[in-house]
């Protein structure tokens, strides 16, 4: 049997995605990097309306409550087990597009939920179906854009998880105030509808493997004698059934996160930082309201400190990155490697605990309201300055970037659904600036050695192939 191995023409084929011209390979970014916003939005846009929520369902149960919000959360470390792996089979574009279909879906239900116990069962399964971009996102990138291209579009994709989180909230507090809690999954939903709107007729299928064998089928029917020529997909191995690889497939991500020590140490990082946002989210609402008197709209506006934070730091890494990326590559005789995106993360490791610091002593000690906003501003800077350049490593680093991906968001998520349940509890007991000292220490235990070890060790790891 003649066995053809399915590759493109040139290194100019029209069909690959990352020759693609600039205005389409931007459109086919854009629309996971919306995705990727709306989703984490619906994850704490309903936070200020949570008393209103128990109240309609007649629930005092703190932890049902609190649940009804973070359920959201803990889904997102569920979607990607089974969502990027099957990107890698199905192709992205498909995948996407019916996961936001089920998204809008279950918003909608939410919004017409019979009780509380209805409502967290169908915002787990809305959450399911947003974390699809979260997990796929990164993979369309690394399949449009070539590595020294790379930054500004995960720029783009990388501000959804963070400030998704922190405008939810803003708008959140409004929107119940002034229309209903039930408008906050309608509008949610809204936006999803208008994701799909855009995205069927502009977002094409970008994954390599699944364009050739879509190609491959073209040319069989105008050329029957191929039809007997046995292909092997690109990240397949010849000799096995659809079943098996679809199987190895989806235990891809958990398997790559607990046997690569490089891919558990930025992953578990990244988690922690993530654990910190939500921890200090959950000081946010005490404060603004009992110890500045601000109402809940008001108190909404206080994330639009870390928002910012967010933004800006984001813009920046995407210049710095670029250009160090560039100056290292020239040195190494035109060559770049992953570990040239570190450098930022070393800014970013001192910085975010720092703003931690700021915030917790702040609060502590009930500052002018300007003081620890600009503290979690600051934290905010830090955290991008880490996640947004050890997101891009990632994908420079691992064959399958949409599995490495899915596992960082795995243990981000589960990471992310936890910290806020202790945090009411540490936070009584050591107080704002404790707290944060606390949490400031560990960043700065996990955030120094590990990003220096990979910067010195990394290459050697990855030449032995011991990710």
């Amino acid at each position: 049997m003649l066995v053809h191995k399915l590759d493109w023409d040139s290194p100019t084929d029209p069909d690959n995605p990352r020759n693609w011209p600039s205005l389409q390979k931007w459109m086919s970014a854009s629309i996971p990097s919306y995705y990727t916003f709306v989703a984490p939005l619906a994850s704490s846009m309903l936070a200020p309306g949570l008393p209103t929520l128990a109240a309609d369902y007649g629930v005092e149960n703190p932890t049902v409550i609190g649940l009804s919000l973070s359920i959201y959360v803990l889904a997102f470390a569920v979607g990607p087990l089974f969502l990027a792996p099957l990107s890698e089979i199905y192709g992205r574009r498909w995948v996407l597009h019916a996961a936001n279909l089920f998204f809008v879906i279950f918003l909608l239900a939410c919004a017409w939920a019979p009780s509380m116990a209805a409502f967290i069962v169908f915002r787990f399964f809305a959450g399911l179906g947003g974390s699809a971009p979260v997990a796929i996102g990164g993979g369309v990138i690394a399949d449009l854009f070539h590595e020294r291209e790379r930054a500004g579009a995960m720029a783009l994709y990388s501000l959804g998880p963070v400030l998704g989180p922190v405008l939810g909230p803003v708008a959140g507090g409004f929107v119940v105030q002034s229309i209903g809690i039930k408008w906050v999954s309608w509008i949610l939903a809204i936006a999803g509808g208008i994701g799909a709107i855009l995205g069927l007729p502009l977002l094409r299928e970008t994954y390599a493997p699944v364009i050739l064998r879509s190609r491959f089928d073209r040319r069989v029917k105008t050329d029957p004698s191929l039809a007997h020529v046995h292909i092997v997909m690109a990240g397949a191995t010849a000799g096995k059934s659809k079943a098996e690889y679809l199987k190895e497939s989806l235990i891809r991500p958990l398997n790559i996160l607990f046997t690569s020590f490089i891919c558990f140490t930025l992953s578990l990082y990244m988690a922690v930082q993530y654990g910190f946002l939500y921890l200090m989210f959950t000081t946010f609402p005490l404060l603004f309201s009992e110890i500045y008197g601000w109402g809940p709209g008001v108190s909404g506006l206080a994330y639009l400190g870390p928002g910012i934070g967010f933004f800006a730091s984001t813009m920046v890494a995407a210049v710095l990155m670029d250009r160090i990326y560039a100056k290292l590559s020239e040195k190494n005789g035109g060559v770049g490697v992953p570990e040239y995106r570190i450098p930022v993360v070393w800014v970013g490791a001192i910085v975010g605990p720092i703003g931690l610091f700021w915030y917790g002593w702040a609060a502590e000690e009930h500052a002018h309201w300007i003081l620890p906003i600009l503290g979690g501003g600051l934290f905010c800077c830090g955290m991008m300055l880490t996640y947004f350049p050890l997101q891009v490593y990632i994908i420079d680093t691992f064959e399958y970037a949409a599995s490495a991906l899915a596992a960082a968001t795995v243990f981000r998520s589960v990471f992310g659904f936890a910290f806020p349940l202790f945090g009411q509890q540490m936070f009584a007991r050591l107080g704002d600036g404790g707290g944060n000292s606390l949490l400031a220490g560990i960043g700065l235990i996990l955030g120094v050695p590990f990003p220096i070890w990979i910067w010195f060790k990394g290459a050697e790891v990855r030449a032995r192939g011991k990710l």
